[in-house]
């Protein structure tokens, strides 16, 4: 399936956040949605694959030691230690 080439930010929890998509590698297949051959009436639809594979090239533009916003939330705003009363 198609694959992209990106540019992102590498932070601390790990986790890469992708900013930018610099090019994108067509794997010509009809049933791939995010594919130029792709038809835009596609009869075969919702069957079709709906996302991309693992980007092929990943360049990290920035580094830093701050977790993504979704780790901060869970694991450093006490998002994750939210308990239903008993």
């Amino acid at each position: 399936m198609c694959r992209i080439h990106s540019e992102g930010t590498q932070h601390g929890c790990g986790h890469y956040i992708i900013t930018k998509e610099v090019s994108k590698r067509d794997c010509g297949n009809r049933f791939c949605m995010n594919s130029d051959q792709h038809p835009s009436n596609c009869p075969h639809c919702p069957n079709c694959k709906r996302y991309l594979d693992p980007d092929y090239q990943e360049t990290v533009t920035k580094k830093t030691t701050d977790f993504c916003s979704h780790c901060d939330y869970w694991f450093r705003t006490n998002g994750g230690a939210v308990r239903q009363p008993r």
